[in-house]
């Protein structure tokens, strides 16, 4: 989990972040301020199955492709890169058309995204 780019709000992911924990996932939070090389560089030393990132500022068009991209690059086929924040409807659709999982908003039960992120994970990785 990690909050890319200039994104300070962090309230949410941590509360994510534990409730995944106590749902029994391993869970590693990078922290404020990464860039797309420090997320995928880190998912791949921690063999994750699961990238989810958090953005409220806008930079969600930009950072989800580069991460997306970068991902595919590394050859991280069967890692769902998920999260949410403040994205627009039409701009879920179009990072779903790339290949980026389900985007959430706010207000979205917590027990929703577990549920998303278990189900992905045992219909999708080894």
């Amino acid at each position: 989990m990690a909050k890319p780019g200039l994104d300070g709000h962090d309230r949410g992911i941590k509360v994510l972040a534990a409730a995944y924990r106590d749902a029994g996932m391993e869970v590693i939070y990078l922290g404020l301020r990464q860039t797309p090389e420090m997320i995928v560089s880190a998912a791949l030393q921690e063999d994750a199955d699961v990238i989810a990132l958090s953005s409220m500022n806008n930079a969600h068009m930009t950072i989800f492709p580069n991460v997306f991209t970068l991902m595919q690059e590394k050859g991280m086929k069967d890692v769902l890169l998920t999260g949410g924040g403040i994205i627009p409807k039409k701009d879920r659709q179009s990072l779903s058309e790339i290949g980026v999982g389900i985007l959430f908003g706010p207000g979205t039960p917590v027990q929703e995204t577990i549920d998303y992120i278990s189900g992905w994970v045992a219909e999708n990785r080894r």
